[in-house]
């Protein structure tokens, strides 16, 4: 029972944090557009997610969307509302990627004759990522962490487990106790492989042995 709930919580982990950190991408993006309802919206986005606890708005996705009709596993609600709240917090932290780009630096690829595309990739995504990757990773370890919330809407990740064992075994140190080490060990397990992950996608920082 352990196993699945560590399972269903990396399952919950990854599918929010790639989904949270598209929409982080798109919405640090708009946020640095001249489209003024782009702007309004993410900065709306943002400041919402940012100044509301995580659990309340698990509930709210929960309740509101069973109130619409729509009955999803508790999986699934516990996933969108983890997606919708790292989403938040990745924007600010790409954000801040993307204003450390010099404007220099787009002049000189404009100079090159790079296409938009290849001068949105190379010159702006890619070194702005590489600069605030150590505070991605973080945010989306700390987001590992928080889906222990999703245990309130009967999503079976570990901490649900762990209740449900206390429960039926009445012994409730050894059983938290254990779920403790296992996030521990979860959080080492995603640390480790955004390490290698980032060795992957920036070579630079290999070489220069900067990789965290």
């Amino acid at each position: 029972m352990f196993l699945d709930g560590a399972a269903m919580t990396m399952k919950l982990a990854t599918g929010a944090t790639l989904i949270g950190f598209a929409i982080g991408t798109l919405c640090a993006i708009g946020k640095r557009s001249k489209l003024g309802w782009a702007q309004r919206g993410a900065t709306v986005y943002v400041e919402v997610i940012r100044n509301t606890p995580l659990l309340v708005q698990i509930f709210l996705v929960y309740f509101g969307l069973a109130s619409l009709g729509l009955k999803l596993p508790a999986f699934t609600v516990a996933l969108a509302a983890l997606t919708i709240n790292v989403g938040a917090y990745a924007t600010e932290i790409m954000r801040a990627g993307f204003d450390s780009i010099h404007k220099g630096q787009l002049e000189a690829a404009e100079c090159l004759a790079l296409s938009r595309r290849q001068v949105y990739w190379h010159v702006v995504l890619l070194p702005a990522m590489e600069r605030v990757y150590p505070a991605l990773t973080s945010q989306f370890v700390l987001l590992m962490l928080a889906s222990s919330v999703c245990s309130q809407i009967s999503a079976e990740e570990l901490t649900a487990v762990a209740n449900f064992v206390q429960s039926d075994t009445y012994r409730p140190l050894e059983t938290y106790v254990l779920v403790g080490l296992a996030y521990v060990l979860l959080s080492l397990a995603m640390r480790a492989g955004f390490w290698g992950l980032g060795l992957m996608l920036f070579p630079r920082r290999r070489r220069l042995g900067t990789t965290l």
